[in-house]
């Protein structure tokens, strides 16, 4: 289920909320909840310095899960730009899981470039060394 205890929600971080990422510090109040990864459902895509997640692949996502307070997830939706840019919906993760996640629009991404592991650390390393 998507929402935590205490009215808490449960957020799929994929990108640059990752730890150690440059945009973490929004998590620094956030219990880690785990390493997670989504069903096999979606893209990522590269955006240049961040990745998107992108509904109706067939990509399984690597990322973190953590349990945030309403302050919290209101930071996340001013980072994303929730509901102008990114949207925040419920997804399922490979065990059956609900969390809510950052989504983009195929439309939003077209022709940028797809990272077909569906781990955007891993892409970055890969490009980097």
């Amino acid at each position: 289920m998507s929402k935590g205890t205490n009215g808490n929600a449960r957020v799929f971080v994929y990108g640059t909320l990752l730890s150690g990422e440059a945009n973490h510090r929004l998590l620094a109040d956030a219990e880690l909840v785990g390493v997670a990864r989504t069903k096999p459902d979606f893209d990522l895509v590269s955006l240049g310095a961040f990745p998107a997640m992108v509904p109706g692949g067939g990509t399984a996502i690597a990322g973190e899960v953590y349990e945030v307070d309403p302050d919290t997830l209101d930071a996340l939706d001013r980072l994303e730009g929730h509901p102008r840019f990114y949207r925040r919906r419920a997804v399922r993760l490979d065990d059956g899981g609900e969390v809510l996640a950052y989504l983009l629009t195929p439309d939003q991404v077209r022709g940028r470039p797809r990272i077909t592991s569906g781990d955007w650390r891993r892409a970055r390393k890969e490009r980097w060394t």
